[in-house]
């Protein structure tokens, strides 16, 4: 979930993850807030006040074992994210449940937030190709626990209906569903339902049986059931709404203190992101659909879809699509952009509005095919808009590197301010750069928009995992 205003609805804080395209390529705790209050923030996992950032790298070796999977957080400073800062966390590491294993997956999906009030942001890890026993491709999701000297130990959210579907955890978000002021979990499967795992989360021995199940959340059939989840207040009444993305259909349930109740439908689409663009109270959902349908009405490749909340929840009579045709936006709509691929929002210019990156991994630029690109969008009092949009990629003068075959920069982004300017700085993630190694970007934001001025960038190398094979470094992140 995306959230502008720290001030407002804390406790809906959480993130949803962005995926990033598999087709891309070839497939230490530090220091924190000892001695002073967790700051509260949902992704501050060590409480000193800084956002952190979250990178995942599915296809990682751990242990010998190929695709195992890790996580890297690198932490927020005065001086922003760097690779140095950081801590890699796999099942390899003490504390955390199960053991690393061929093509598990670990952070194959990533959220964040309070899970147990403690005020330090907890990260969840779904690793939705694990086998469980003798269920395989099963799934798990594990709560690793923030705390003073960062994360530490890791508690597993057991499956309620393990012989229902697979791949449990291939879809998370955090929010305050029931409006009880506690953080819930919603995680997501191959089946036609979605869990919510109610507030009220211990990290003692035996936690995760006191994970309270609340309901199942029905939302049609889906063959390859909730691929992804993001959580907001689209109606302003203090509690989480959720929005379910699904191969047939994306269904919006409103939050109350009995439980999500189906509210409408949106666009079709494969991520989402969510704040309040317009600032009047209610929080906004981004679709973006970057695989179109044939029989689509709107006439482009791929495009993101804005639906605005009112008092009601999502208002069907306020949504925009945007696409690389739409005046204003940079570019020129092309067979699979895939504009759209991941999306992320964050008040980049400090002017109170959230801006709105767009992730277009599959763009060619020059000679080089699906290098990447990323499209940011300002924020206004009357939503989204294209005026001072901006084109980044590594041809960009200031951003390191340059535009190569296969890079997919941008399929992952993340907005959040990582050194408290009160402007949030993007993250990029290319999974596909130096042959699938992969490789994250933050750049600064600025009044002027995203500036390159004190870019850094970084490899898998540089946070400890290893190149051996195929990790796809930053490939999925946290969304902000």
């Amino acid at each position: 979930m995306s959230r502008h205003k720290r001030s407002r609805r804390p406790l809906l804080l959480g993130a949803t993850a962005t995926a990033a395209a598999l087709a891309c390529g070839l497939l230490v705790a530090l220091p924190g807030g000892a001695g002073a209050a967790p700051s509260g923030l949902p992704d501050d996992f060590n409480g000193d006040g800084y956002r952190d950032l979250v990178a995942a790298a599915e296809g990682a070796a751990v242990s010998g074992a190929s695709k195992a999977g890790a996580v890297a957080v690198n932490y927020g400073s005065s001086s922003g994210i760097s690779g140095s800062r950081h801590k890699t966390v796999s099942q390899s590491s003490s504390g955390v449940p199960g053991a690393a294993e061929a093509s598990d997956g670990f952070g194959t999906e990533t959220a964040h937030g309070d899970l147990n009030n403690d005020g330090y942001g907890d990260l969840v890890v779904g690793t939705p190709l694990e086998n469980v026993g003798g269920d395989v491709d099963g799934g798990t999701v594990t709560v690793l626990w923030g705390s003073a000297s960062g994360l530490s130990g890791g508690t597993t959210v057991s499956d309620p209906n393990a012989s229902g579907h697979d791949r449990f955890g291939q879809s998370l978000a955090i929010g305050d569903f029931t409006g009880d002021l506690k953080a819930d979990l919603a995680v997501g499967s191959t089946g036609t339902d979605v869990w919510i795992f109610k507030g009220g989360f211990t990290q003692s021995a035996g936690a995760a049986g006191k994970l309270r199940f609340d309901a199942r959340i029905k939302a049609g059939t889906y063959p390859n059931g909730a691929h992804e989840l993001a959580s907001g207040d689209f109606n302003g009444d203090q509690a989480a709404d959720l929005a379910v993305l699904s191969a047939q259909g994306n269904p919006i349930y409103l939050g109350s203190s009995a439980g999500p109740t189906l509210q409408t439908e949106a666009a079709e689409g494969t991520s989402a992101t969510v704040a309040d663009f317009d600032l009047d109270g209610h929080d906004d959902l981004v679709v973006g659909n970057e695989t179109v349908d044939i029989s689509d009405p709107i006439p482009a490749d791929s495009y993101v879809t804005v639906h605005y909340g009112g008092a009601e929840g999502i208002d069907p009579t306020r949504n925009r699509a945007f696409h690389q045709d739409t005046e204003g936006v940079p570019g020129t709509d092309e067979p699979h952009d895939s504009f759209g691929d991941a999306v992320a929002a964050g008040d980049i210019t400090g002017d109170g509005y959230p801006d709105l990156a767009i992730g277009t991994n599959f763009e060619s630029i020059g000679s080089a095919t699906h290098t990447g690109n990323v499209v940011v969008l300002r924020g206004s009092s009357s939503g989204v808009t294209t005026s001072g949009a901006q084109s980044i990629n590594q041809g960009t003068p200031g951003v390191p590197g340059s535009n190569e075959s296969s890079d997919c920069f941008g399929g992952a982004v993340h907005l959040a301010d990582h050194n408290n300017d009160e402007r949030a700085d993007l993250a990029v993630g290319a999974g596909g750069e130096n042959t699938s190694d992969g490789a994250v970007w933050v750049l600064r934001g600025s009044a002027q928009g995203v500036t390159t001025t004190g870019a850094v960038s970084f490899g898998p190398a540089s946070v400890g995992i290893s190149r051996s094979g195929y990790p796809m470094f930053g490939g999925i992140m946290s969304s902000s």
